[in-house]
């Protein structure tokens, strides 16, 4: 079931959205070649707390029938697509870390995702990030009332595919709330499916997750962990965000 939020539950949500981007700028102040995943997930946990939230993820069960979620963030770095477990290893000089952030503010949801450079990069890895970070502001463009799903989808595909990426297609975005994960689904690419029509209070996690090369992706023994099947590559950028009369807003601002 699709819901739309009131003036009272966006208000929480942007509270969220707030909280998960404060995380997010404490991450983006020490990132850096040496730091470990797991100081990441400290400092972000700690922000998270320290503003009466909780961390969405943490203690979420396995969909493959592992363990829980055993962090407050997923930090996935380099071929690593998403639902990395941040662990003691150190970050290297040119790697990139994708880091996705939810936190439940009285009972609701923020969630954004961002992919940050480790040291000095290289281009066609910066090339990938900014193709990815554009590649949602696209797909915003068609977040109106009276269009579809499959409008966000195509306009994110067109994009990616337009620079020689591709988009993973075993995951997707989807809609937010009192839930970390509602109705509806939100594809990155097209599908025979149209999806429901926008409407204004629809909140909606936007996240385009897009690799180096082939779009097809395992998931690790660990049963969470998603990597690229072919070793390459792969960034992701998410923002929650809503549906109104005029302009979407992002809540995770």
């Amino acid at each position: 079931m699709i819901t739309v939020k009131s003036e009272r539950e966006l208000d929480l949500m942007r509270k969220a959205g707030h909280i998960v981007m404060l995380a997010h700028e404490r991450i983006k102040e020490i990132i850096a070649p040496g730091v470990t995943t797991n100081d990441l997930n400290r400092v972000a946990e700690e922000v998270i707390l320290k503003n009466g939230a909780v961390p969405s993820f943490k203690g979420v069960p396995c969909p493959y029938g592992g363990i829980d979620f055993p962090a407050s963030i997923c930090a996935s770095v380099n071929n690593e697509v998403i639902h990395g477990i941040p662990n003691n290893a150190r970050l290297k000089d040119g790697d990139i870390v994708s880091i996705d952030i939810g936190a439940m503010f009285q009972g609701y949801h923020g969630d954004a995702a961002r992919t940050y450079e480790v040291g000095k990069v290289s281009d066609e890895a910066r090339r990938l990030i900014e193709v990815t970070r554009e590649s949602f502001y696209k797909g915003l463009e068609m977040v109106r009332e009276n269009m579809r799903i499959i409008d966000i989808s195509r306009a994110i595909q067109k994009y990616v595919e337009k620079h020689s990426f591709s988009v993973v297609r075993d995951f997707v975005g989807h809609g937010i709330g009192t839930e970390m994960h509602e109705e509806p689904q939100i594809p990155n690419f097209a599908t025979r499916e149209r999806g429901p029509r926008l409407v204004k209070g629809m909140t909606l996690a936007i996240e385009p997750m897009v690799n180096q090369g082939s779009w097809k992706v395992k998931v690790l023994k660990n049963n969470w962990t998603v990597v690229t099947s072919d070793g390459k590559l792969s960034a992701h950028y998410e923002n929650t965000v809503a549906v109104t009369s005029n302009e979407p807003e992002i809540l995770t601002r």
